[in-house]
């Protein structure tokens, strides 16, 4: 990816954007290198748990090849903490402007998440109009997506939140969709069992998804 990144440069590196959420700092590089070697570069390593940024961490100082974000990024703390531990872009459940204005300061692009017409324009008001849409499924799913083509036809999604490799295609044959996010790539059991050839397959599949957008 040359240039600076940006929101939209990071959601059209591949049809699937990881979301990853680990337990043990020393998954974090063989499985980074498993994903990169099956064709997805975008890493969204969330702060749900303890690890979440020395993981972070560890994939950036160790896998040049990767490009690793924090995902559950709630407040500015969590966006700086996330830039020092060398995150290179930042992706929020949902949007405050203080996390936006915070992620601006540093210079670290943002995937802001929404779920409501009112929350996209409360985005796209602070300059965001590439957005995660999440929890997409539970939130109206495809209906919903169609729906805003009319009033926010500027505006690209990053479905996250109930996709699986049996509904990613028909989000991503939608034109306001430019990738999905998924945490089908890196599955609980196959981390504790360290078997990085099954998330590269996995990998693998996921990037040859077709899409529209």
């Amino acid at each position: 990816m040359a240039g600076q990144l940006t929101a939209l440069s990071i959601m059209q590196d591949a049809p699937v954007i990881p979301v990853i959420v680990l337990h043990k700092v020393e998954h974090a590089v063989p499985m980074a290198e498993a994903l990169v070697a099956g064709g997805i570069r975008v890493l969204e390593v969330t702060l749900r748990t303890p690890q979440g940024l020395a993981s972070i961490e560890a994939i950036a100082k160790a896998v040049p090849g990767a490009i690793v974000g924090a995902g559950t990024v709630r407040n500015a703390a969590d966006a700086k903490a996330a830039a020092q531990a060398g995150a290179r872009f930042a992706v929020s459940p949902g949007y405050t402007s203080a996390v936006g204005q915070a992620c601006r300061d540093i210079q670290l692009p943002l995937l802001p998440g929404v779920a409501t017409g009112s929350e996209i324009m409360m985005a796209q008001a602070d300059g965001f109009s590439e957005l995660k849409f999440f929890p997409a499924v539970q939130a109206g799913g495809l209906a919903m997506l169609k729906a805003w083509q009319g009033p926010f036809g500027d505006v690209r999604f990053c479905p996250t939140g109930g996709i699986s490799p049996a509904n990613a295609p028909e989000f991503l044959a939608l034109k306001n969709v430019v990738c999905v996010g998924g945490s089908w790539l890196v599955p609980t059991d196959t981390l504790e069992r360290g078997d990085w050839n099954h998330v590269t397959a996995l990998a693998r599949e996921a990037a040859a998804l077709p899409r529209k957008a």
